[in-house]
Formats: C-alpha cells, structure tokens, sequence
C-alpha cells in the first residue's frame, strides 16, 4: 500500500473528508510520526506495533565493485516491530490463503 492509496482508502471510508482533507491528515501523522524518531522516541500503537529507533554500529564492510574495505560510519535507522494482534491476524489470513490454494483443483 502507497502513500496515496492509504489516502484514497481514508477518503472512500470517511465520506464526510475531502481528498485534500485526507491527504493532509496522513500528512500530518507520518510528519509527526517522522519528527517523533527523529528526536529518538518510540511510538507505539495498541494492536498494531510499535516503532523505534536502531543504532547500528560502525563497521568494516567492502566496496563490490573493487573489493576494497571501506569504513561504513555508525548508523541510526527506523524499525518497526509488529504488535501481538497484527502477527496473528497476518498469520490466520496467510493459513487461510494457503488452505484455500491447496484446495484450488488443478
């Protein structure tokens, strides 16, 4: 899902927001979602999961084109961790695409 269908998926549920009025909503959450790790805060939403920040420490890694070492500095990166109730509902949707797959006569 992209960032404009989430903005259409919102628009057609909600009839009383306009396209624009979508747009700026997912605008401002992904912003403040944004700021808030930048600023090293995790965030967390119930049922969905939760997001944070990885420091990834500074290491020796090789340049494929001519096999040099280089020296790849210390990183910070966004990760996202699934809460309980997304895994289990991904998982029973995937057991259930699967069952019905095998069911598919050839």
């Amino acid at each position: 899902m992209t960032r404009s269908d989430l903005v259409e998926a919102l628009a057609s549920r909600f009839g009383q927001l306009t396209h624009r009025d979508a747009e700026f909503a997912v605008k401002a959450i992904l912003d403040a979602m944004g700021d808030a790790l930048v600023k090293g805060h995790r965030i967390e939403i119930r049922g969905f999961g939760s997001f944070s920040v990885n420091r990834r420490s500074p290491r020796v890694g090789r340049n494929p084109r001519s096999g040099e070492s280089v020296m790849i500095p210390e990183k910070r990166v966004p990760h996202f961790k699934p809460g309980k109730a997304l895994r289990e509902q991904v998982d029973a949707k995937t057991a259930e695409i699967l069952e019905r797959e095998t069911k598919k006569p050839t």
